[in-house]
This record gives structure tokens, C-alpha cells and sequence, in this order.
């Protein structure tokens, strides 16, 4: 078994594109993504699994079909299993994603974001 350390600004400074969740480690059943976010997303919602947002850099919005959530450096948010969500990054924005290994990161929608098998850094 294998013990690492892992420094986010080194590991966000690795690739380039956005909307495309990486994998940097996995707790027990789930996995820590990076992505980095830029623009509007789509409206999806996970039927199985919760989501964990933490901004590492910039500001991520997050909207829901009542309210508005906005997470700067530091912050972070669960969306429930269930709870529809529309992310939405006005500049380009880290992000730390923990969640289940069946997270697909378009959820219920399948379009050309959908990305089905992950990188690892």
C-alpha cells in the first residue's frame, strides 16, 4: 500500500481542461476529484448519490430549483441525492468533488460533457 501526500495547487496545475473531473485519491467507497469549472453547466441531479463541492480557487455558484448557493476559497457544499443543481463557475474555479465511485458527473442527463471514465493524476 502505497501513502501519499497530495499538494492541490500542483496537482490543478497538471491539465488544463474544465468539466472533466480527475481522480487524486479514494476514501473507502468514494472517490476526491479535482475539475476545474468555467461557465454554465446543466441542470442534473444524482438519484443514488450526495455531491461535495469545496472551491479550492475562485467562486463556484451553485443553483437550485429555490435558491442560489455561492462558495468562494475554502467553502464548500453537499448537494443530497435528488436535489437538482445547475453549477455554474462565471470565472475559472477549482474545485475538490467527493463522491460516491458510481458518480456520473452529468447525472441524470447523458450529453457531451458526460465524461464515463476518469483520469487519475
Amino acid at each position: 500500500m502505497t501513502i501519499r501526500t497530495v499538494n492541490l495547487a500542483e496537482m490543478f496545475g497538471r491539465f488544463q481542461d474544465q468539466w472533466s473531473p480527475k481522480i487524486v485519491g479514494e476514501v473507502n467507497d468514494s472517490l476526491v476529484k479535482l475539475t476545474k469549472l468555467q461557465g454554465e453547466f446543466v441542470w442534473h441531479h444524482h438519484d443514488r448519490e450526495d455531491e461535495l463541492f469545496l472551491v479550492v480557487k475562485g467562486r463556484l455558484r451553485l443553483k437550485l430549483k429555490d435558491k442560489e448557493l455561492v462558495l468562494g476559497p475554502g467553502e464548500f457544499a453537499i448537494i443530497p441525492r435528488g436535489v437538482e443543481h445547475l453549477p455554474i463557475a462565471d470565472e475559472e474555479t477549482h474545485v475538490l468533488l467527493f463522491e460516491p465511485k458510481s458518480t456520473l458527473n452529468t447525472g441524470n442527463i447523458h450529453n457531451e460533457r458526460t465524461v464515463a471514465e476518469l483520469d487519475r493524476l
